[in-house]
């Protein structure tokens, strides 16, 4: 992942909270003044293996739910949310961790599509086909993505504390808890109500296993404050920064010892500086003086 972060961090979009309610925005517009248009840029997989391949990105701004005033509750919620995991984890990072959760969706998507194929066979017509994947494409949207932004909001900060119901201090660990059961209890349900609802199971089965990869791979920090957390990554990428750069450099022919391991060096005790020869130069090389 750091040899990622050095190639392509500088890429990496910061504000991704920010765009991604915008996005919402885009969404909420739609539903209102456009709403055929909005069903042509949701997560078909049928569609884009026919041509509509702009859906794999216009899923984004697909609006989880009605719009309200608990929707703009929720959505600042999960800005503050959001915008502390990118502060903490840095903005590479957490670019990581979105854009999973967006692709291993995209991936659920075409494995039900798959199995739909596999399943019904001959009775997949062309009409069915649609009909089919046009319902499921429905249960598509970033929610679930923004749901495991508070598991793993809640595993970074387990202490942290928020208002239940604007009145009760809860500790936000036992919020994500409560949370993953009802992930893990909604799955199973969808699942159970049949093949329909499969593409729902892709969704919350895509953002579970997002928070698993994250959670395996930073289970360390997770009993540490923000601060801690974030000073710990910020030394670890120094150490490896650090460790990547040359020690030792003869002077005559520039080798290092990247380029060969088993070279060695020493310093010249007759030259007018700190001169270093690899074991070939340190008895040829001609005096600095």
């Amino acid at each position: 992942m750091s040899k990622w972060e050095k190639k392509f961090g500088k890429y990496a979009i910061p504000n991704l909270t920010f765009i991604l309610i915008a996005c919402y925005v885009i969404g909420y517009l739609l539903n209102w003044l456009a709403p055929t248009l909005l069903n042509y840029l949701t997560l078909n997989p049928y569609a884009i293996l026919h041509g509509q391949v702009w859906r794999l990105v216009t899923w984004v701004i697909a609006p989880p739910s009605s719009f309200d005033i608990f929707t703009i509750i929720m959505l600042l919620f999960y800005f503050n949310l959001g915008t502390s995991l990118e502060r903490t984890w840095g903005t590479w990072q957490y670019n990581v961790y979105i854009f999973t959760g967006i692709l291993l969706t995209v991936i659920g998507s075409f494995i039900c599509m798959g199995l739909y194929y596999l399943i019904l066979g001959d009775a997949l017509t062309p009409q069915v086909a649609n009909t089919l994947f046009y319902l499921g494409a429905q249960q598509f949207s970033t929610y679930f993505i923004n749901m495991s932004i508070f598991l793993a909001f809640a595993a970074t900060f387990p202490d942290a504390q928020v208002l239940l119901m604007f009145v009760i201090p809860v500790k936000v660990k036992w919020l994500g808890i409560v949370y993953g059961i009802f992930l893990l209890v909604e799955l199973v349900e969808y699942y159970s109500l049949g093949m329909y609802y499969w593409f729902a199971v892709a969704g919350i089965a895509a953002s579970l296993l997002n928070f698993v990869v994250f959670y395996l791979k930073n289970k360390n920090y997770m009993h540490l404050n923000p601060r801690q957390v974030k000073r710990k990554m910020e030394f670890k990428q120094d150490i490896k920064r650090n460790s990547r750069i040359t020690k030792h450099k003869c002077a005559i022919c520039g080798r290092t010892e990247e380029d060969d391991p088993t070279l060695e060096f020493r310093f010249c005790s007759k030259c007018n500086g700190n001169y270093e020869y690899c074991q070939y130069h340190l008895f040829t090389h001609e005096h600095v003086k």
